[in-house]
C-alpha cells in the first residue's frame, strides 16, 4: 500500500480532486501555504494500492492547469510506503 502526498495549487484542487475521486480513490484535502509569496496550496493525501500509483500521478498531471512562468511548479508529489492502514 502507498500514500501519495500531492501539493497542488488552489486553482487546480477541484479538477485534481474530482479526477481522483472519479477514479474511485479516497482523497483528504488539507489547506496549506508555502513557497514564494505564500501562495495558496492544497495538500492532498491519497491512500492507494501499489498498482494504482502511476494512474493517480497521471490524473494529478492532467488536472493541473498549464503555467506561463517556467519557475512555477504545478505540483509536488511524494509517494510513501505504508506499513499499516487502519480504518474504523
Amino acid at each position: 500500500m502507498k500514500l501519495i502526498i500531492a501539493v497542488v495549487r488552489d486553482i487546480d484542487n477541484d479538477p485534481v480532486s474530482h479526477g481522483l475521486t472519479s477514479a474511485g480513490l479516497r482523497v483528504t484535502q488539507v489547506a496549506s501555504t508555502g513557497g514564494f509569496l505564500r501562495r495558496g496550496n492544497t495538500t492532498l493525501l491519497i491512500g492507494l494500492e501499489d498498482e494504482q500509483v502511476e494512474s493517480a500521478i497521471e490524473i494529478i498531471r492532467q488536472g493541473c492547469s498549464p503555467v506561463t512562468d517556467s519557475e512555477t511548479r504545478r505540483a509536488s508529489i511524494f509517494v510513501l510506503n505504508v506499513n499499516q492502514y487502519i480504518h474504523f
